[in-house]
């Protein structure tokens, strides 16, 4: 069985960019590469989820997309903290264009992009994670039936900050203020540091 870290991307793993695409506008955020080689390190597969809502609506193309992608593997590869697996909805329900205005499975909160990675690892939902900045990545965790992490990075203070004092969230089970810490909570978690 494979654990695996879903990631979600803007917000999480680097900087917040309104519709990023170009790689020269791509920032990775301090501290995601170690906490990225860190989860390798200890046996956990790491995949990107990411609503790419900019395709949809025209501003670049799935091809982009792609090129992003390499290119931030190629950042981490330095760092031996290259992502796994990819996967990314093109789609929008209200603003897509042609035949990506769709309401469809794979547009966090839905779960469909965590199910194909189903076709490339034997998931344990037991030890596999989902991490993002929005309660919408959260929520995708939460209902593929994973634990989920909110990092503050991205949106995830200011909706911290909307969350009642002293009251858990039925979408997440632990808020870090970044991705290093949201590794160390994992990693005790799993037993892996005391």
């Amino acid at each position: 069985m494979d654990k695996v870290i879903f990631l979600d991307r803007d917000g999480t793993i680097n900087k917040e960019v309104e519709y990023l695409h170009r790689p020269e506008d791509l920032v990775i955020l301090p501290g995601v590469a170690s906490a990225l080689r860190q989860l390798k390190e200890h046996g956990f597969r790491l995949v990107i989820v990411t609503n790419q809502a900019g395709v949809a609506r025209g501003y670049y193309t799935e091809e982009d997309v792609k090129v992003l992608h390499t290119y931030l593997n190629t950042l981490l590869e330095n760092e031996h903290a290259t992502i796994d697996h990819f996967f990314y909805c093109p789609h929008h329900p209200v603003h897509g264009i042609g035949s990506y205005k769709k309401d469809c499975h794979c547009r966090k909160p839905e779960t469909g992009m965590l199910e194909m990675a189903e076709e490339y690892y034997q998931i344990d939902k037991h030890h596999s994670y989902m991490i993002g900045d929005k309660l919408l990545d959260t929520e995708a965790g939460h209902n593929y039936g994973i634990k989920s992490i909110l990092v503050g990075t991205g949106y995830g203070k200011e909706l911290l900050e909307e969350i009642p004092q002293n009251k858990e969230h039925k979408y997440f089970n632990y808020f870090a203020e970044n991705l290093q810490q949201a590794a160390d909570w994992i990693l005790k978690e799993e037993g892996d540091i005391k």
